[in-house]
């Protein structure tokens, strides 16, 4: 059974993006391995703190991730 865990910062992502993200990455998952194993493929979105996140040193918030997204 496979666990896709996906660790994003908080208050980046709406529901439905989050809900968007978890269908796909299913999908993507189901391609592999075959549809037979679609009941038991967990996706899970963990969702960080904001200033829990950093890159390069720089502790990240949703609007810095917002701002580079452009």
């Amino acid at each position: 059974m496979p666990l896709v865990d996906i660790q994003i910062i908080k208050d980046v992502f709406t529901p439905d993006q989050k809900r968007s993200l978890i269908e796909k990455v299913t999908d993507a998952m189901v391609a592999v391995e075959g549809e037979a194993m679609r009941p038991v493929t967990w996706v899970r979105i963990r969702e960080i703190e904001q200033g829990d996140w950093a890159i390069g040193g720089k502790l990240l918030t949703a609007a810095d991730v917002h701002a580079m997204a452009g």
